[in-house]
């Protein structure tokens, strides 16, 4: 009886310390899944704060984790129900912690945030992985730490431009539908791995985590690499909208000055004749037959200038492109344009915002009564700003979308993508687009301080 009493003590001693080793790995353990959890939402989303404010903001937010983390595994390690809470509250607070310090708040940067923690909680059944086969806690915490750097240095290097295109580059309205994958994957996790049983409790589960993992990888390249291919599809599309017109543009140009050229040549061939009808008009003393022979020789000439808005090459052919396009409309847009030769943009995503806008007011204009067919058009682009300020009357109510904010389009959901284009490229220079409606005219302003 004596000798099993202590095999008894001996044996509740071992569990206990058992118990205390497993507590204290699955602290350390949580704490590391939390540190790269904050380290991949801090590399791939834009932040809306400075850096010290970022980085104090997910301090506290791990703060927090941690302390969810000690009252689950330590106060009420033995209540499912605790657990349960716990985690619940540890996912919100996670991925309101990506929503707050990102730039924007939307579809995609909940999706970067779920993507996170399911690459984070990889680490985590590593861990328990290999302290299941060696029993040792320093292999198990080193193995944790490697496959969190790992797993972050591969995905930062050569998925993290796709991922900051996704974040940046939108022409859907959202994509919440995406969002389904991480989640499906992190139910999976944990009802092998976590709750309400452990790998611990079923070893067996092992060989099919590991296989969902390498799943889930697998997945999240596919897709993304898929989403960062239709994105360079509309990208494409719009660029060759863009030099389509630019080229158009060209050739217009191009004739025009060939005709102008054409009608020089002729006057110059008459002004012999000019010259010999103003001298008989001189010895005859006919002054206003004159000044009528010169009216005459000044509208030829006028009529001959290739227009010219501004400085830059590739604005000024698509404003002379869309004011051929209002003309063939008969609108008239009225130009207020200052425009250098060099511009503190890209001149290409530039000129396409102008022709999207142009064409926009062009097309809301052409079907009113001839004398509400004008758009009134400011661009302003110097060293310290940019200035678009496009105003132009309308004929019908114009919606706006409530997820973007966008006016919608009434011909057709391709041509909502121009305006969405319009919103990316403010939003790449940090500037401020304003859109107003009232009294059936329509007014945008897109401001940028440089």
């Amino acid at each position: 009886m004596g000798s099993l009493f202590w095999q008894r003590k001996y044996m509740a001693a071992i569990l206990q310390k058992w118990g205390d080793k497993m507590v204290y790995f699955k602290d350390i353990s949580y704490m590391l899944s939390h540190v790269f959890f904050m380290a991949f939402i801090y590399l791939f989303l834009m932040h809306r704060f400075s850096k010290r404010k970022t980085l104090g903001i997910c301090f506290i937010s791990f703060s927090v984790l941690n302390a969810l983390n000690y009252f689950k595994l330590n106060l009420f390690p033995d209540s499912g129900l605790c657990y349960f809470f716990a985690d619940i509250v540890q996912i919100f607070t996670a991925q309101f912690t990506g929503l707050f310090i990102s730039r924007e708040r939307n579809s995609r940067v909940l999706f970067i945030g779920l993507s996170a923690s399911n690459y984070v909680i990889v680490g985590s059944i590593t861990a328990s992985i290999l302290y299941i086969y060696t029993g040792n806690i320093s292999v198990a915490l080193v193995g944790n730490v490697l496959m969190h750097v790992v797993i972050l240095l591969v995905l930062f290097f050569k998925l993290g431009d796709i991922f900051h295109n996704f974040y940046e580059w939108d022409f859907r309205k959202e994509w919440w539908e995406l969002c389904l994958i991480p989640v499906f994957f992190f139910c999976s996790f944990s009802c092998l791995a976590f709750f309400p049983y452990t790998l611990y409790d079923h070893p067996e589960n092992i060989l099919v985590s590991i296989l969902l993992m390498i799943t889930m990888l697998v997945s999240y390249v596919v897709v993304l690499r898929y989403v960062d291919s239709e994105r360079k599809q509309v990208e494409g599309y719009w660029k060759n909208v863009m030099f389509e017109s630019y080229i158009k543009g060209l050739e217009s140009q191009h004739y025009l000055v060939e005709q102008a050229e054409r009608n020089l040549k002729i006057l110059r061939h008459d002004m012999r004749h000019y010259s010999i009808m103003i001298d008989s008009l001189l010895d005859q003393g006919e002054y206003d037959a004159i000044r009528n022979v010169a009216e005459h020789i000044n509208e030829v000439v006028d009529e001959n200038k290739v227009v010219r808005y501004c400085e830059n090459l590739v604005a000024n052919t698509i404003l002379m492109k869309m004011a051929e396009q209002a003309q063939s409309y008969h609108a008239d847009l009225r130009f207020d344009v200052l425009i250098p030769k060099e511009i503190p943009v890209n001149e290409y995503e530039f000129a396409l915002v102008l022709a999207n806008l142009l064409e926009n007011a062009v097309f809301s204009v052409k079907d009113l009564e001839p004398v509400k067919r004008y758009v009134d058009v400011k661009i302003h682009c110097t060293a310290g700003y940019l200035l678009i300020d496009i105003e132009n009357e309308c004929g019908k109510e114009i919606d706006f979308d409530p997820a973007t904010g966008l006016p919608k389009s009434r011909r057709g959901e391709s041509h909502g993508l121009g305006m969405q284009s319009i919103l990316a490229f403010s939003d790449k220079l940090e500037g401020n687009i304003d859109f107003y409606f009232e009294d059936n005219r329509f007014r945008i302003i897109l401001f940028v301080n440089f």
